[in-house]
């Protein structure tokens, strides 16, 4: 439904501006946003791969990460993706490729060092459930739609301030630059979708983990630890992050403000959350104030309070049915 209402903004607009100014200048700027999308398509894995300090790791070198993967790809009808292990000083972990036949899945070092093989995982479930769901793919079509409204905003500004369309044909004021600005303003909304689409594809991530076989519990303990990792780094890793967040299973920018509501669950101050908190959590009606709402309306992660206790309700998902 999302990608549905992202095509049709789309097509009202190349419907508007293509009556102003000509179908040939609006196909110029799609094309332009395709080959872009095109380019980040072919070179992309690349890049986050050297971004993320990724080392791929033999069997003889991480056996036990390559039987868990390998279990979950099985469980999910997937051929194994390719397995990494990121130098990143942060626990956390992530997946990426082009399609489900290229994927590839990385563990931090950090996150092998703080959590249980019951954690470890889930988390892997939650990235297989991103390989099974493509959502690699998907988040990267939307992201071409306010591209395209991007170029097509920025070169009505232009010409018509600069570009000698300043003037309309009866010699007044053109409208184009107007017309840009209003289109500035669309994109910026048309990104707020594409934020609410990636934290989606989140929940549904989770969802996906529970359904490969992991209790609600160990995910919920794994994403509390990742907050709790990222709450003590510092803040040269958390910088050094900031470009790659998306890929990850939490943000890290935002754990000092969710460690605070996490640790209203953890009743016991453990460090763990254990069944019975998570099934507290359940019965209890989230309420977010103004300014946590307005955090997790910028961002392509849920609020984790929010998260998990979406996970509280998931005890009875189905398994997937995979097609053999």
């Amino acid at each position: 439904m999302l990608l549905g209402l992202m095509f049709a903004i789309l097509y009202g607009v190349i419907v508007v501006v293509g009556s102003l100014i000509g179908q040939g200048s609006l196909i110029v700027y799609v094309v332009i946003a395709v080959v872009m999308v095109g380019i980040q398509y072919l070179i992309g894995p690349s890049m986050v791969g050297w971004a993320m300090k990724v080392k791929w790791v033999s069997e003889q070198e991480q056996p036990d990460l390559h039987r868990m993967v390998a279990e979950l790809a099985q469980s999910a009808g997937l051929r194994k993706p390719k397995v990494g292990v990121s130098q990143l000083n942060i626990p956390n972990a992530f997946a990426y490729g082009r399609t489900q036949g290229d994927a590839r899945i990385c563990v931090t070092e950090p996150l092998l060092r703080s959590m249980n093989r019951d954690e470890v995982k889930a988390v892997l479930g939650h990235e297989m459930s991103h390989i099974k769901h493509r959502d690699m793919a998907l988040l990267t079509l939307l992201s071409i739609l306010p591209m395209i409204i991007y170029y097509i905003a920025t070169s009505l500004m232009w010409s018509g301030m600069f570009g000698g369309g300043n003037r309309n044909r009866e010699g007044g004021a053109s409208p184009l630059p107007l017309i840009g600005i209003g289109l500035l303003v669309l994109y910026f909304f048309v990104n707020l979708l594409v934020l609410y689409a990636s934290r989606i594809r989140e929940y549904y991530a989770d969802m996906g983990s529970v359904r490969l076989g992991s209790e609600p519990r160990h995910l919920a303990n794994a994403l509390y630890k990742l907050v709790l990792g990222s709450a003590r780094a510092s803040k040269e890793t958390l910088r050094s992050t900031e470009g790659v967040k998306a890929f990850f299973v939490n943000d890290p920018g935002h754990a000092l403000n969710e460690i605070r509501d996490l640790k209203e669950i953890d009743a016991n101050l453990s460090g763990a959350i254990d069944q019975t908190e998570l099934l507290t959590l359940r019965d209890k009606k989230i309420r977010l104030g103004l300014g946590e709402k307005m955090i997790e309306l910028f961002t392509t992660h849920p609020n984790m309070l929010k998260r998990i206790k979406h996970l509280s309700t998931l005890g009875e998902a189905g398994p997937y049915i995979v097609a053999r």
